[in-house]
């Protein structure tokens, strides 16, 4: 680490104009204290967090009652109430702004293009919130929908929470199991479902997966139509309608906000579900937005009328956190459909001709471009792009050199990882600092991310677990089904008392960063010695010859060996030559500790639906163990190839 040069550092010209610098010096002058720097002010931000949170709700003009309270019980994580007096409305807050100017702009691969105004987002809400409220939804009923990230779906969530009703959705390439398992737990009063989609500029049926869903949930169904026939459908469901005409009786009117309690549940997100039914986490309407007014305004930078672009799909909490992206009066740029179609540039053409000033993407989505050969720093006009982030699993430190090297010299690039659990980030962006390869530059605001020994220590230069340790606005309200919140300790508590310990095995760095090794239940033990599995991959991602790899702990001889799996690129097998080049770029790029016992060749690796590869299915199917809910996966049937393999038993 010591003697590398950044590759991204703020000028002071950029940093004055941040809305970081300004929300800093506003603090400074409205509390009657100053601020050293900005880690002089994230202390604060910790230590009177009460005074912090509420700084944010005025200094973002949240719309609402905030109370005389900011915080209660702060010293207990699991009775602090942040608010507790507060009423607000998590729609009125993303409605805020009017006008003609874009607030959607939507491509659905190379078939659809679609651009909607603040005008017609608020009157399609408006005449959504009529129709919802006349079937009977109201505060607490459940809505759920197995959607594209279309405009629709954004108008559809706002309208249920302007009501006080709890939005849940997934993408459409879920199996009917893996929806039923979702939204079976939650029992909503509407299903809503797209008619069909497209992929690989494919359309893609639906209509036998929604009739068995629906036979199932045994609630009406909304069909929006996109890429199939909605008539034909609807024909076949016992209580099905359009979205047209479930709409058209009613006319444009002002929307009816019902401000509710600070900590009123407004999403059910899932855990990926790869082990079990997944978890239904249950996230707050007040939690939500000021988190997320937080990350946007501030590590983000987002400004009203600027271009936000996530790749996601409505089944990964990105989705959530890109939406929340209205509050600041952002432009958001929506995609469905594969970000390879009809070529690996679509994305890129998409940011240049919309003038993208935030490009937000996967790890993998990064890695692919760069294996792909691609360029688009030379072949897109990017000058609009401020800022790139990037999540879903940790970022390669050749990933991190790709984005200046091949994408854009000048941009801050923001490794973020926080999750479903918290629906936002612990450690994420940072623009009045460096961007160091392969380091995330820093913890929230407001959020108390420290990394802990075994003991419970906090450690510096060494890995442990990440953990926050006090309450935070953003925690989960509860688990569904969970009465007596059992589960719900034991997600986040049971290891370290009255702290949230997040299951990341992460790192300090010397400039303040931090770095992911990985999920702690996936860390590899060879020996007694804890190896990340970011670890292994960030060394085989630097070979061409290797599209994606999975890397796995196999009880052996009591102990743990460490096997390797590896896709290929096409034509190439691996051969002994292979295998020792793979072994000895872990060797010297990591340590002799990491290299696997085993490398395996396979065709496929499986992944969930927002692309992350799932260590944890692998490792109970090689050990004879069933994967009890392979629905969560985008390819199950890749479980299959590490079945029973010969190279395992020797």
């Amino acid at each position: 680490m010591t003697g590398q040069k950044a590759l991204w550092t703020p000028s002071e010209d950029f940093k004055a104009k941040q809305p970081l610098t300004l929300f800093m010096q506003w603090c400074s002058e409205s509390l009657g204290r100053s601020f050293a720097d900005y880690d002089d002010f994230h202390r604060w931000s910790i230590d009177d967090r009460a005074a912090f949170w509420s700084a944010v709700w005025d200094y973002c003009g949240v719309l609402g009652d905030k109370g005389d309270v900011a915080l209660s019980d702060g010293d207990e994580m699991l009775k602090a109430r942040f608010f507790p007096e507060a009423r607000l409305n998590f729609a009125e807050n993303l409605l805020a702004h009017a006008g003609e100017g874009d607030a959607l702009i939507f491509r659905g691969e190379n078939k659809v293009a679609d651009r909607w105004s603040w005008s017609r987002l608020t009157a399609t809400v408006s005449r959504l919130q009529q129709a919802l409220s006349a079937m009977g939804i109201g505060e607490g009923d459940r809505v759920a929908a197995m959607m594209p990230n279309m405009p629709e779906t954004v108008a559809l969530m706002l309208a249920v929470t302007s009501l006080g009703a709890i939005w849940s959705s997934c993408s459409p390439d879920f199996g009917d199991q893996g929806v039923l398992d979702r939204f079976g737990q939650i029992e909503p009063k509407l299903f809503v479902a797209c008619d069909g989609y497209w992929y690989n500029g494919k359309r893609q049926d639906v209509s036998d997966k929604i009739v068995a869903v629906a036979a199932k949930l045994d609630v009406p169904v909304l069909v929006v139509p996109y890429a199939g026939d909605t008539a034909a459908l609807i024909e076949r469901l016992p209580d099905g309608r359009s979205f047209e005409q479930f709409i058209t009786d009613f006319s444009v009117k002002d929307i009816e906000y019902r401000r509710l309690p600070f900590s009123h549940p407004i999403y059910i997100l899932f855990s990926s579900g790869t082990t079990g039914v997944p978890k239904c986490i249950v996230h707050s309407a007040g939690g939500t937005l000021l988190q997320h007014l937080k990350e946007h305004r501030f590590h983000c930078g987002l400004e009203a009328g600027e271009r936000l672009f996530y790749f996601t799909t409505c089944g990964w909490m990105m989705w959530n956190w890109l939406v929340s992206g209205l509050a600041c009066g952002a432009t958001l740029c929506l995609y469905d459909g594969s970000p390879f179609y009809p070529d690996g540039n679509v994305l890129f053409d998409y940011a240049a001709t919309e003038k993208f000033v935030i490009f937000g993407t996967s790890a993998k989505y990064i890695d692919a471009v760069r294996k792909g050969g691609l360029v688009p720093k030379t072949s897109h006009d990017l000058s609009s792009l401020r800022l790139m982030t990037s999540t879903g699993s940790p970022l390669s430190p050749e990933g991190f050199s790709f984005v200046y090297e091949g994408i854009k010299d000048d941009i801050q690039l923001a490794s973020i990882s926080g999750g479903t659990d918290i629906v936002s980030c612990f450690v994420l962006g940072n623009p009045l600092k460096p961007v160091w390869r392969g380091e995330i530059q820093g913890p929230g605001l407001g959020l108390a991310v420290e990394v802990w020994d075994d003991d419970g220590k906090p450690i510096r230069g060494e890995k442990g677990e990440l953990i926050c340790a006090k309450a935070f606005p953003s925690m989960p309200v509860m688990f569904w089904n969970d009465p007596d919140g059992a589960k719900y300790r034991a997600a986040y508590f049971e290891r370290f008392d009255n702290t949230w310990c997040h299951g990341d095995f992460a790192e300090w760095t010397e400039h303040d960063g931090i770095v992911i090794h990985g999920r702690s239940d996936a860390t590899l033990n060879p020996g007694g010695v804890r190896i990340g599995t970011a670890e292994i991959y960030n060394q085989v991602e630097k070979l061409d010859e290797v599209v994606e790899a999975i890397c796995i702990g196999q009880d052996w001889d009591d102990d743990v060996r460490v096997i390797l799996f590896v896709r290929l690129a096409p034509g190439l097998s691996l051969t002994e030559e292979l295998d020792k080049k793979i072994k000895t770029q872990i060797r010297t790029g990591a340590s002799p500790r990491h290299v696997p016992a085993k490398i395996i060749q396979v065709d496929d690796i499986p992944r969930t639906k927002s692309g992350k590869i799932v260590e944890l299915a692998v490792r109970e199917v090689v050990h004879g163990r069933p994967v009890k809910n392979q629905e969560a996966l985008a390819n199950p049937e890749a479980l299959a190839l590490f079945a029973d393999l010969q190279q395992l038993r020797s």
